[in-house]
């Protein structure tokens, strides 16, 4: 084979044949390489604290310094293609419920809930994982014609991303149509990227430096994460120090992890987040546990899931998460009616005229999209049959999830691209309460079909955030159709391997993965079956629902007037993330909050181009993901903790006693 021939079918060219010219093989290769280690990451991470990341902008990054390397690096184009892909294949853990809905099923109790515990093979979690994988991705071009090119939702991750990949390569803003155009040249050129003659020195100087500053701090956040999560394993007490000494850490499970990822995912997630994410920690562990246990009404160890204070705890947190999540969606759900519905009872509707730039060839035909989304329905149906059998859910039953899905996935859709948040929680409670109504008393039927129907809503919700930079960038829809797909396609093995090994090597949900949604998941078809709630529980659960609908309202209505205060609002669902982690998980993301403000408001508050502090967060939480997978390896071989010193408390999961 001519060496030429081979550059030019890896290079930025693209395929004949009517494939769009920045889907190549190294655009996807690439992003397979990096969504397969978010997969590890957000797998591990999903484990501990039921919070996965979409790394999209963090994707985009790190393609963008790998592609520095090549002969030729990629195109803005090719790099939404690698952020696609990459997305595609690093949810999977949240969008076939590795994180929660298999944990749950591993819980389950035969005298309590009429089913032994379910435990997939890999095999059959290779089964699971594909019935789910690929319905949600069909969803997503025609809900994209609606929400990105009629309505022109914000999409705020998806243009934040767009912006960066701009400033990468040095575009007009994303906004402008002068920048969608050249965009789109550049990466139909005829001759390799290179600097032209009309480039000022400036730019050429902005590329190095962007390279340059990139590559370090990578390097020097990756390594200390790495090198501490390693040191961790060996003696877990550095990830497990007592804040108030031994015995409240004992009692009270008050430790703190120095994650420096968890750092990096604070930073990530922002100061307003992380800061209503420990007003929850703080109401839940340091006001409500103590309150349960010394009431009496949670009397066994606090961190008992069934009659301890988290267990008690965790049915308040469900009633913010969905009161939160039902009041953000009214305003969608009234949206949505009004355009469908509108035209036809003489209403005005909000609904803006075609603004769609890309010819037939580079969209999705419909065609594709009505067989793949019946084909993936009717496969997946089986396949869920063929996992579980009659007993465990009826077909019919399953396809109802699909269908609810279907319906879910409009409401998350326009919800993230409206608030940037997908509120897969409180959709997955709404399937959840659909299925105690059609199939009574089975509790399997209720988690796997609720499930299915939060798989849908998940996958097309974030996916359609790498839609909105393609849209910005120009890219292809069809060419991000095939990254979609593809990186679906080979999650399936990854995230179902890396499944596999996690659960052989430890006790999942268990001391170092408490899969917290998992029990949310189990509770609530607990509770929907029995109609039993501890003691007391319900009337916070109804003080607290009521307290955060209003917040819920009052920020939807802030933020539907651009009120600069919104973002100052308490999130619902990130408050009562705070109830279902230890106080260990939230502290560290609160510094990594507080730097990320502080960063922001003082030291890059002038410079839009400064990208520092995104590339050290993102080392921080590549460095503990890479190192978590050693961490795997060694427990599988045996290899265990060198010393338990300080562990006294009993919160370290590292050792064996």
């Amino acid at each position: 084979m001519p060496i030429s021939w081979f550059k030019k079918y890896l290079g930025q060219r693209g395929l004949d044949g009517g494939i769009p010219v920045e889907f190549t093989p190294r655009a996807v290769i690439l992003g397979l390489l990096i969504g397969s280690l978010l997969c590890f990451t957000n797998l591990y991470f999903g484990l501990q604290t039921g919070f996965i990341s979409m790394m999209s902008l963090q994707s985009s990054l790190i393609g963008f310094l790998i592609s520095r390397m090549l002969p030729t690096p990629l195109t803005p184009q090719e790099l939404v293609v690698v952020q696609t892909t990459s997305t595609a294949t690093g949810t999977m853990p949240l969008a076939a419920g590795f994180v929660g809905i298999l944990p749950a099923l591993s819980k389950l109790e035969e005298d309590r809930d009429g089913s032994p515990p379910i435990h997939l093979t890999w095999a059959a979690a290779i089964g699971w994982s594909f019935a789910v994988a690929f319905f949600g991705v069909f969803m997503s071009p025609p809900i994209r014609k609606q929400v990105i090119i009629e309505e022109q939702l914000a999409f705020p991750s998806g243009t934040a991303t767009a912006h960066l990949i701009s400033v990468l390569h040095k575009l007009p803003p994303p906004e402008s149509p002068k920048g969608v155009s050249d965009g789109y040249e550049r990466v139909a050129d005829e001759e390799d990227h290179a600097i032209s003659d009309d480039e000022s020195a400036a730019d050429v100087e902005l590329e190095r430096d962007v390279e340059e500053t990139g590559w370090k701090a990578l390097i020097w956040s990756f390594v200390p994460s790495g090198i501490l999560t390693l040191a961790a394993y060996f003696f877990p007490v550095i990830f497990a120090i007592p804040i108030f000494g031994y015995d409240l850490a004992r009692t009270w499970m008050w430790t703190f992890t120095p994650s420096l990822s968890y750092v990096g995912q604070g930073i990530i997630m922002g100061y307003p987040v992380t800061l209503s994410m420990n007003f929850g920690m703080l109401t839940g562990w340091a006001i409500l546990s103590p309150l349960s246990k010394h009431m009496g009404w949670a009397p066994g160890p606090v961190g008992s899931m069934t009659d301890g204070a988290r267990g008690w705890i965790l049915w308040i947190s469900l009633a913010i998460m969905c009161a939160d999540s039902l009041v953000s969606l009214l305003p969608v759900v009234a949206g949505y009616a009004k355009d469908v519905f509108g035209p036809y009872l003489g209403w005005s509707t909000t609904a803006k005229e075609d603004n769609e730039v890309e010819p037939p060839e580079r969209l999705v035909p419909g065609s594709w999209v009505v067989i793949g989304w019946a084909v993936s329905v009717a496969v997946g149906t089986v396949l869920v049959w063929a996992v579980f059998g009659h007993d465990g859910i009826k077909p019919w039953a399953t396809f109802l999830g699909f269908v609810l899905g279907g319906l879910l996935s409009v409401l998350a859709v326009r919800a993230l691209g409206e608030t940037d948040i997908n509120p897969v929680s409180g959709l997955g409670k709404i399937s959840q309460l659909f299925f105690a109504w059609i199939q009574p008393g089975n509790i399997v039927a209720n988690i796997i079909a609720g499930g299915v129907a939060e798989a849908g809503a998940q996958q097309a919700g974030d996916l359609m955030q790498d839609l909105k930079t393609g849209h910005l960038v120009r890219a292809s829809p069809r060419a991000q159709f095939y990254g979609q797909l593809i990186g679906s396609g080979v999650s399936i093995f990854v995230t179902a391997t890396a499944y596999s090994l996690y659960t052989r090597a430890y006790e999942i949900p268990g001391p170092t993965f408490p899969a917290p949604t998992a029990w949310v998941w189990l509770s609530l078809a607990r509770l929907l079956r029995d109609g039993e709630l501890p003691e007391r529980s319900g009337v916070f659960m109804l003080a607290f629902a009521i307290i955060f609908a209003a917040v819920a309202a009052w920020k939807n209505y802030a933020a539907r007037r651009g009120k600069w205060y919104t973002k100052w609002i308490p999130s619902g669902v990130a408050f009562a993330i705070g109830f279902l982690n230890t106080p260990s998980f939230s502290i560290a993301r609160l510094l990594g909050g507080v730097l990320e403000h502080i960063y922001r408001t003082r030291v890059a508050k002038a410079d839009s181009q400064d990208i520092r502090l995104i590339v050290v967060a993102s080392g921080f939480v590549l460095g503990e993901g890479v190192t978590s997978v050693i961490s795997l390896i060694l427990r599988s071989c045996g290899v265990g903790a060198i010393s338990c010193w300080g562990c006294g408390h009993g919160m370290c999961g590292g050792c064996p006693a």
